[in-house]
């Protein structure tokens, strides 16, 4: 007989794992939901099989809270290893061409680095998770197929060269939603006048994210065993320390749990985090030009039974 199904149950929180290499995003973001039971969960943006690193688990309400992330800048560390190209940009193609490794000067390599800084456009690689007339073109690229990519605008915020052998350049970049670091590698060794490809990756920061202890799988599944895992989970308004708050009164936090606006007074045209009486985090609304009506966006609580469910 088939084991029976485990019960699932409401929780609300992020959680900050490592994610290991080897493992997709989404097997990774089922274990963690089913250590901690969740009805649902959602991740903020997937990493690699081969990267590893930060991947913003959200449980609960907090998957409300997942497009936010999703937007935000990231960090990343990378070894490029040059000398070689390969069909996916990474250590898991085939060589498909290769290139003598010129010397590499330091002066040279940080003037490289700083010439990718800024606003710029990047062509998405074929190895990616992005659709071509509703087809994954990593799909397309494991048949041997290779389409026409629309350039996108990216911005690198920041690229440290961190160290150097022969034949490999360390770099930590800062970069924007929608950047590819494959991609970045390649174009990187040919600025250095070589071919290359991304021998390893591994995220550190995402949004506000940035120095918070990750949690490895193995940590949260024995957290599971002992009951610990309630002290893993971060607040869900910690996604969101950008907005600045609202207070509402009791009145007023009704009224927005009920889809209603109300007059309050604010920063006009901005989007705010709501808190409800005694500081309980409600969801994100969004003020009107003048400044004095607020009205509700994304309710990140379990709102309260109607009347008629009630009755």
């Amino acid at each position: 007989m088939p084991a029976p199904a485990v019960p699932r149950r409401e929780v609300d929180g992020i959680v900050l794992l490592d994610k290991p290499e080897g493992l997709t995003s989404n097997a990774a973001l089922q274990r963690v939901r089913r250590a901690f039971r969740a009805r649902k969960a959602g991740h903020t943006g997937s990493l690699d099989p081969l990267a590893s690193g930060l991947l913003a688990v959200c449980l609960g309400q907090a998957t409300k809270a997942c497009g936010f992330l999703l937007d935000a800048d990231k960090t990343y560390r990378f070894r490029l290893a040059l000398g070689s190209r390969t069909s996916t940009g990474d250590r898991a193609g085939e060589t498909v061409d290769t290139a003598p490794v010129p010397p590499l000067e330091p002066d040279r390599v940080r003037a490289i680095a700083a010439s990718f800084l800024g606003e710029s456009t990047q062509v998405p690689p074929m190895y990616s998770a992005l659709k071509h007339e509703g087809e994954r073109l990593y799909r397309l690229a494991r048949a041997g197929v290779e389409v026409e990519r629309a350039p996108r605008r990216i911005r690198i915020e920041r690229l440290n060269w961190l160290g150097a052998g022969d034949d490999w350049l360390d770099f930590e970049v800062t970069c924007s939603k929608g950047t590819y670091v494959r991609s970045l590698g390649e174009d990187l060794a040919r600025a250095l006048g070589t071919v290359g490809h991304v021998a390893s990756l591994r995220r550190t920061a995402l949004g506000p994210f940035t120095g918070e202890r990750m949690q490895t799988l193995e940590a949260i599944e024995q957290a599971a065993a002992s009951s610990g895992l309630e002290g893993l989970l971060l607040a869900v308004d910690s996604a969101l320390p950008g907005l600045p708050p609202i207070q509402l009164t009791g009145v007023a936090e009704a009224s927005i749990l009920q889809g209603r606006s109300v007059l309050l007074a604010g920063p006009g045209s901005a989007q705010v985090r709501m808190y409800g009486v005694g500081g309980k985090f409600l969801g994100v609304g969004r003020m009107s030009a003048e400044g004095a009506r607020l009205a509700p966006e994304r309710i990140m609580v379990e709102l309260p039974p109607s009347p008629a469910s009630r009755a």
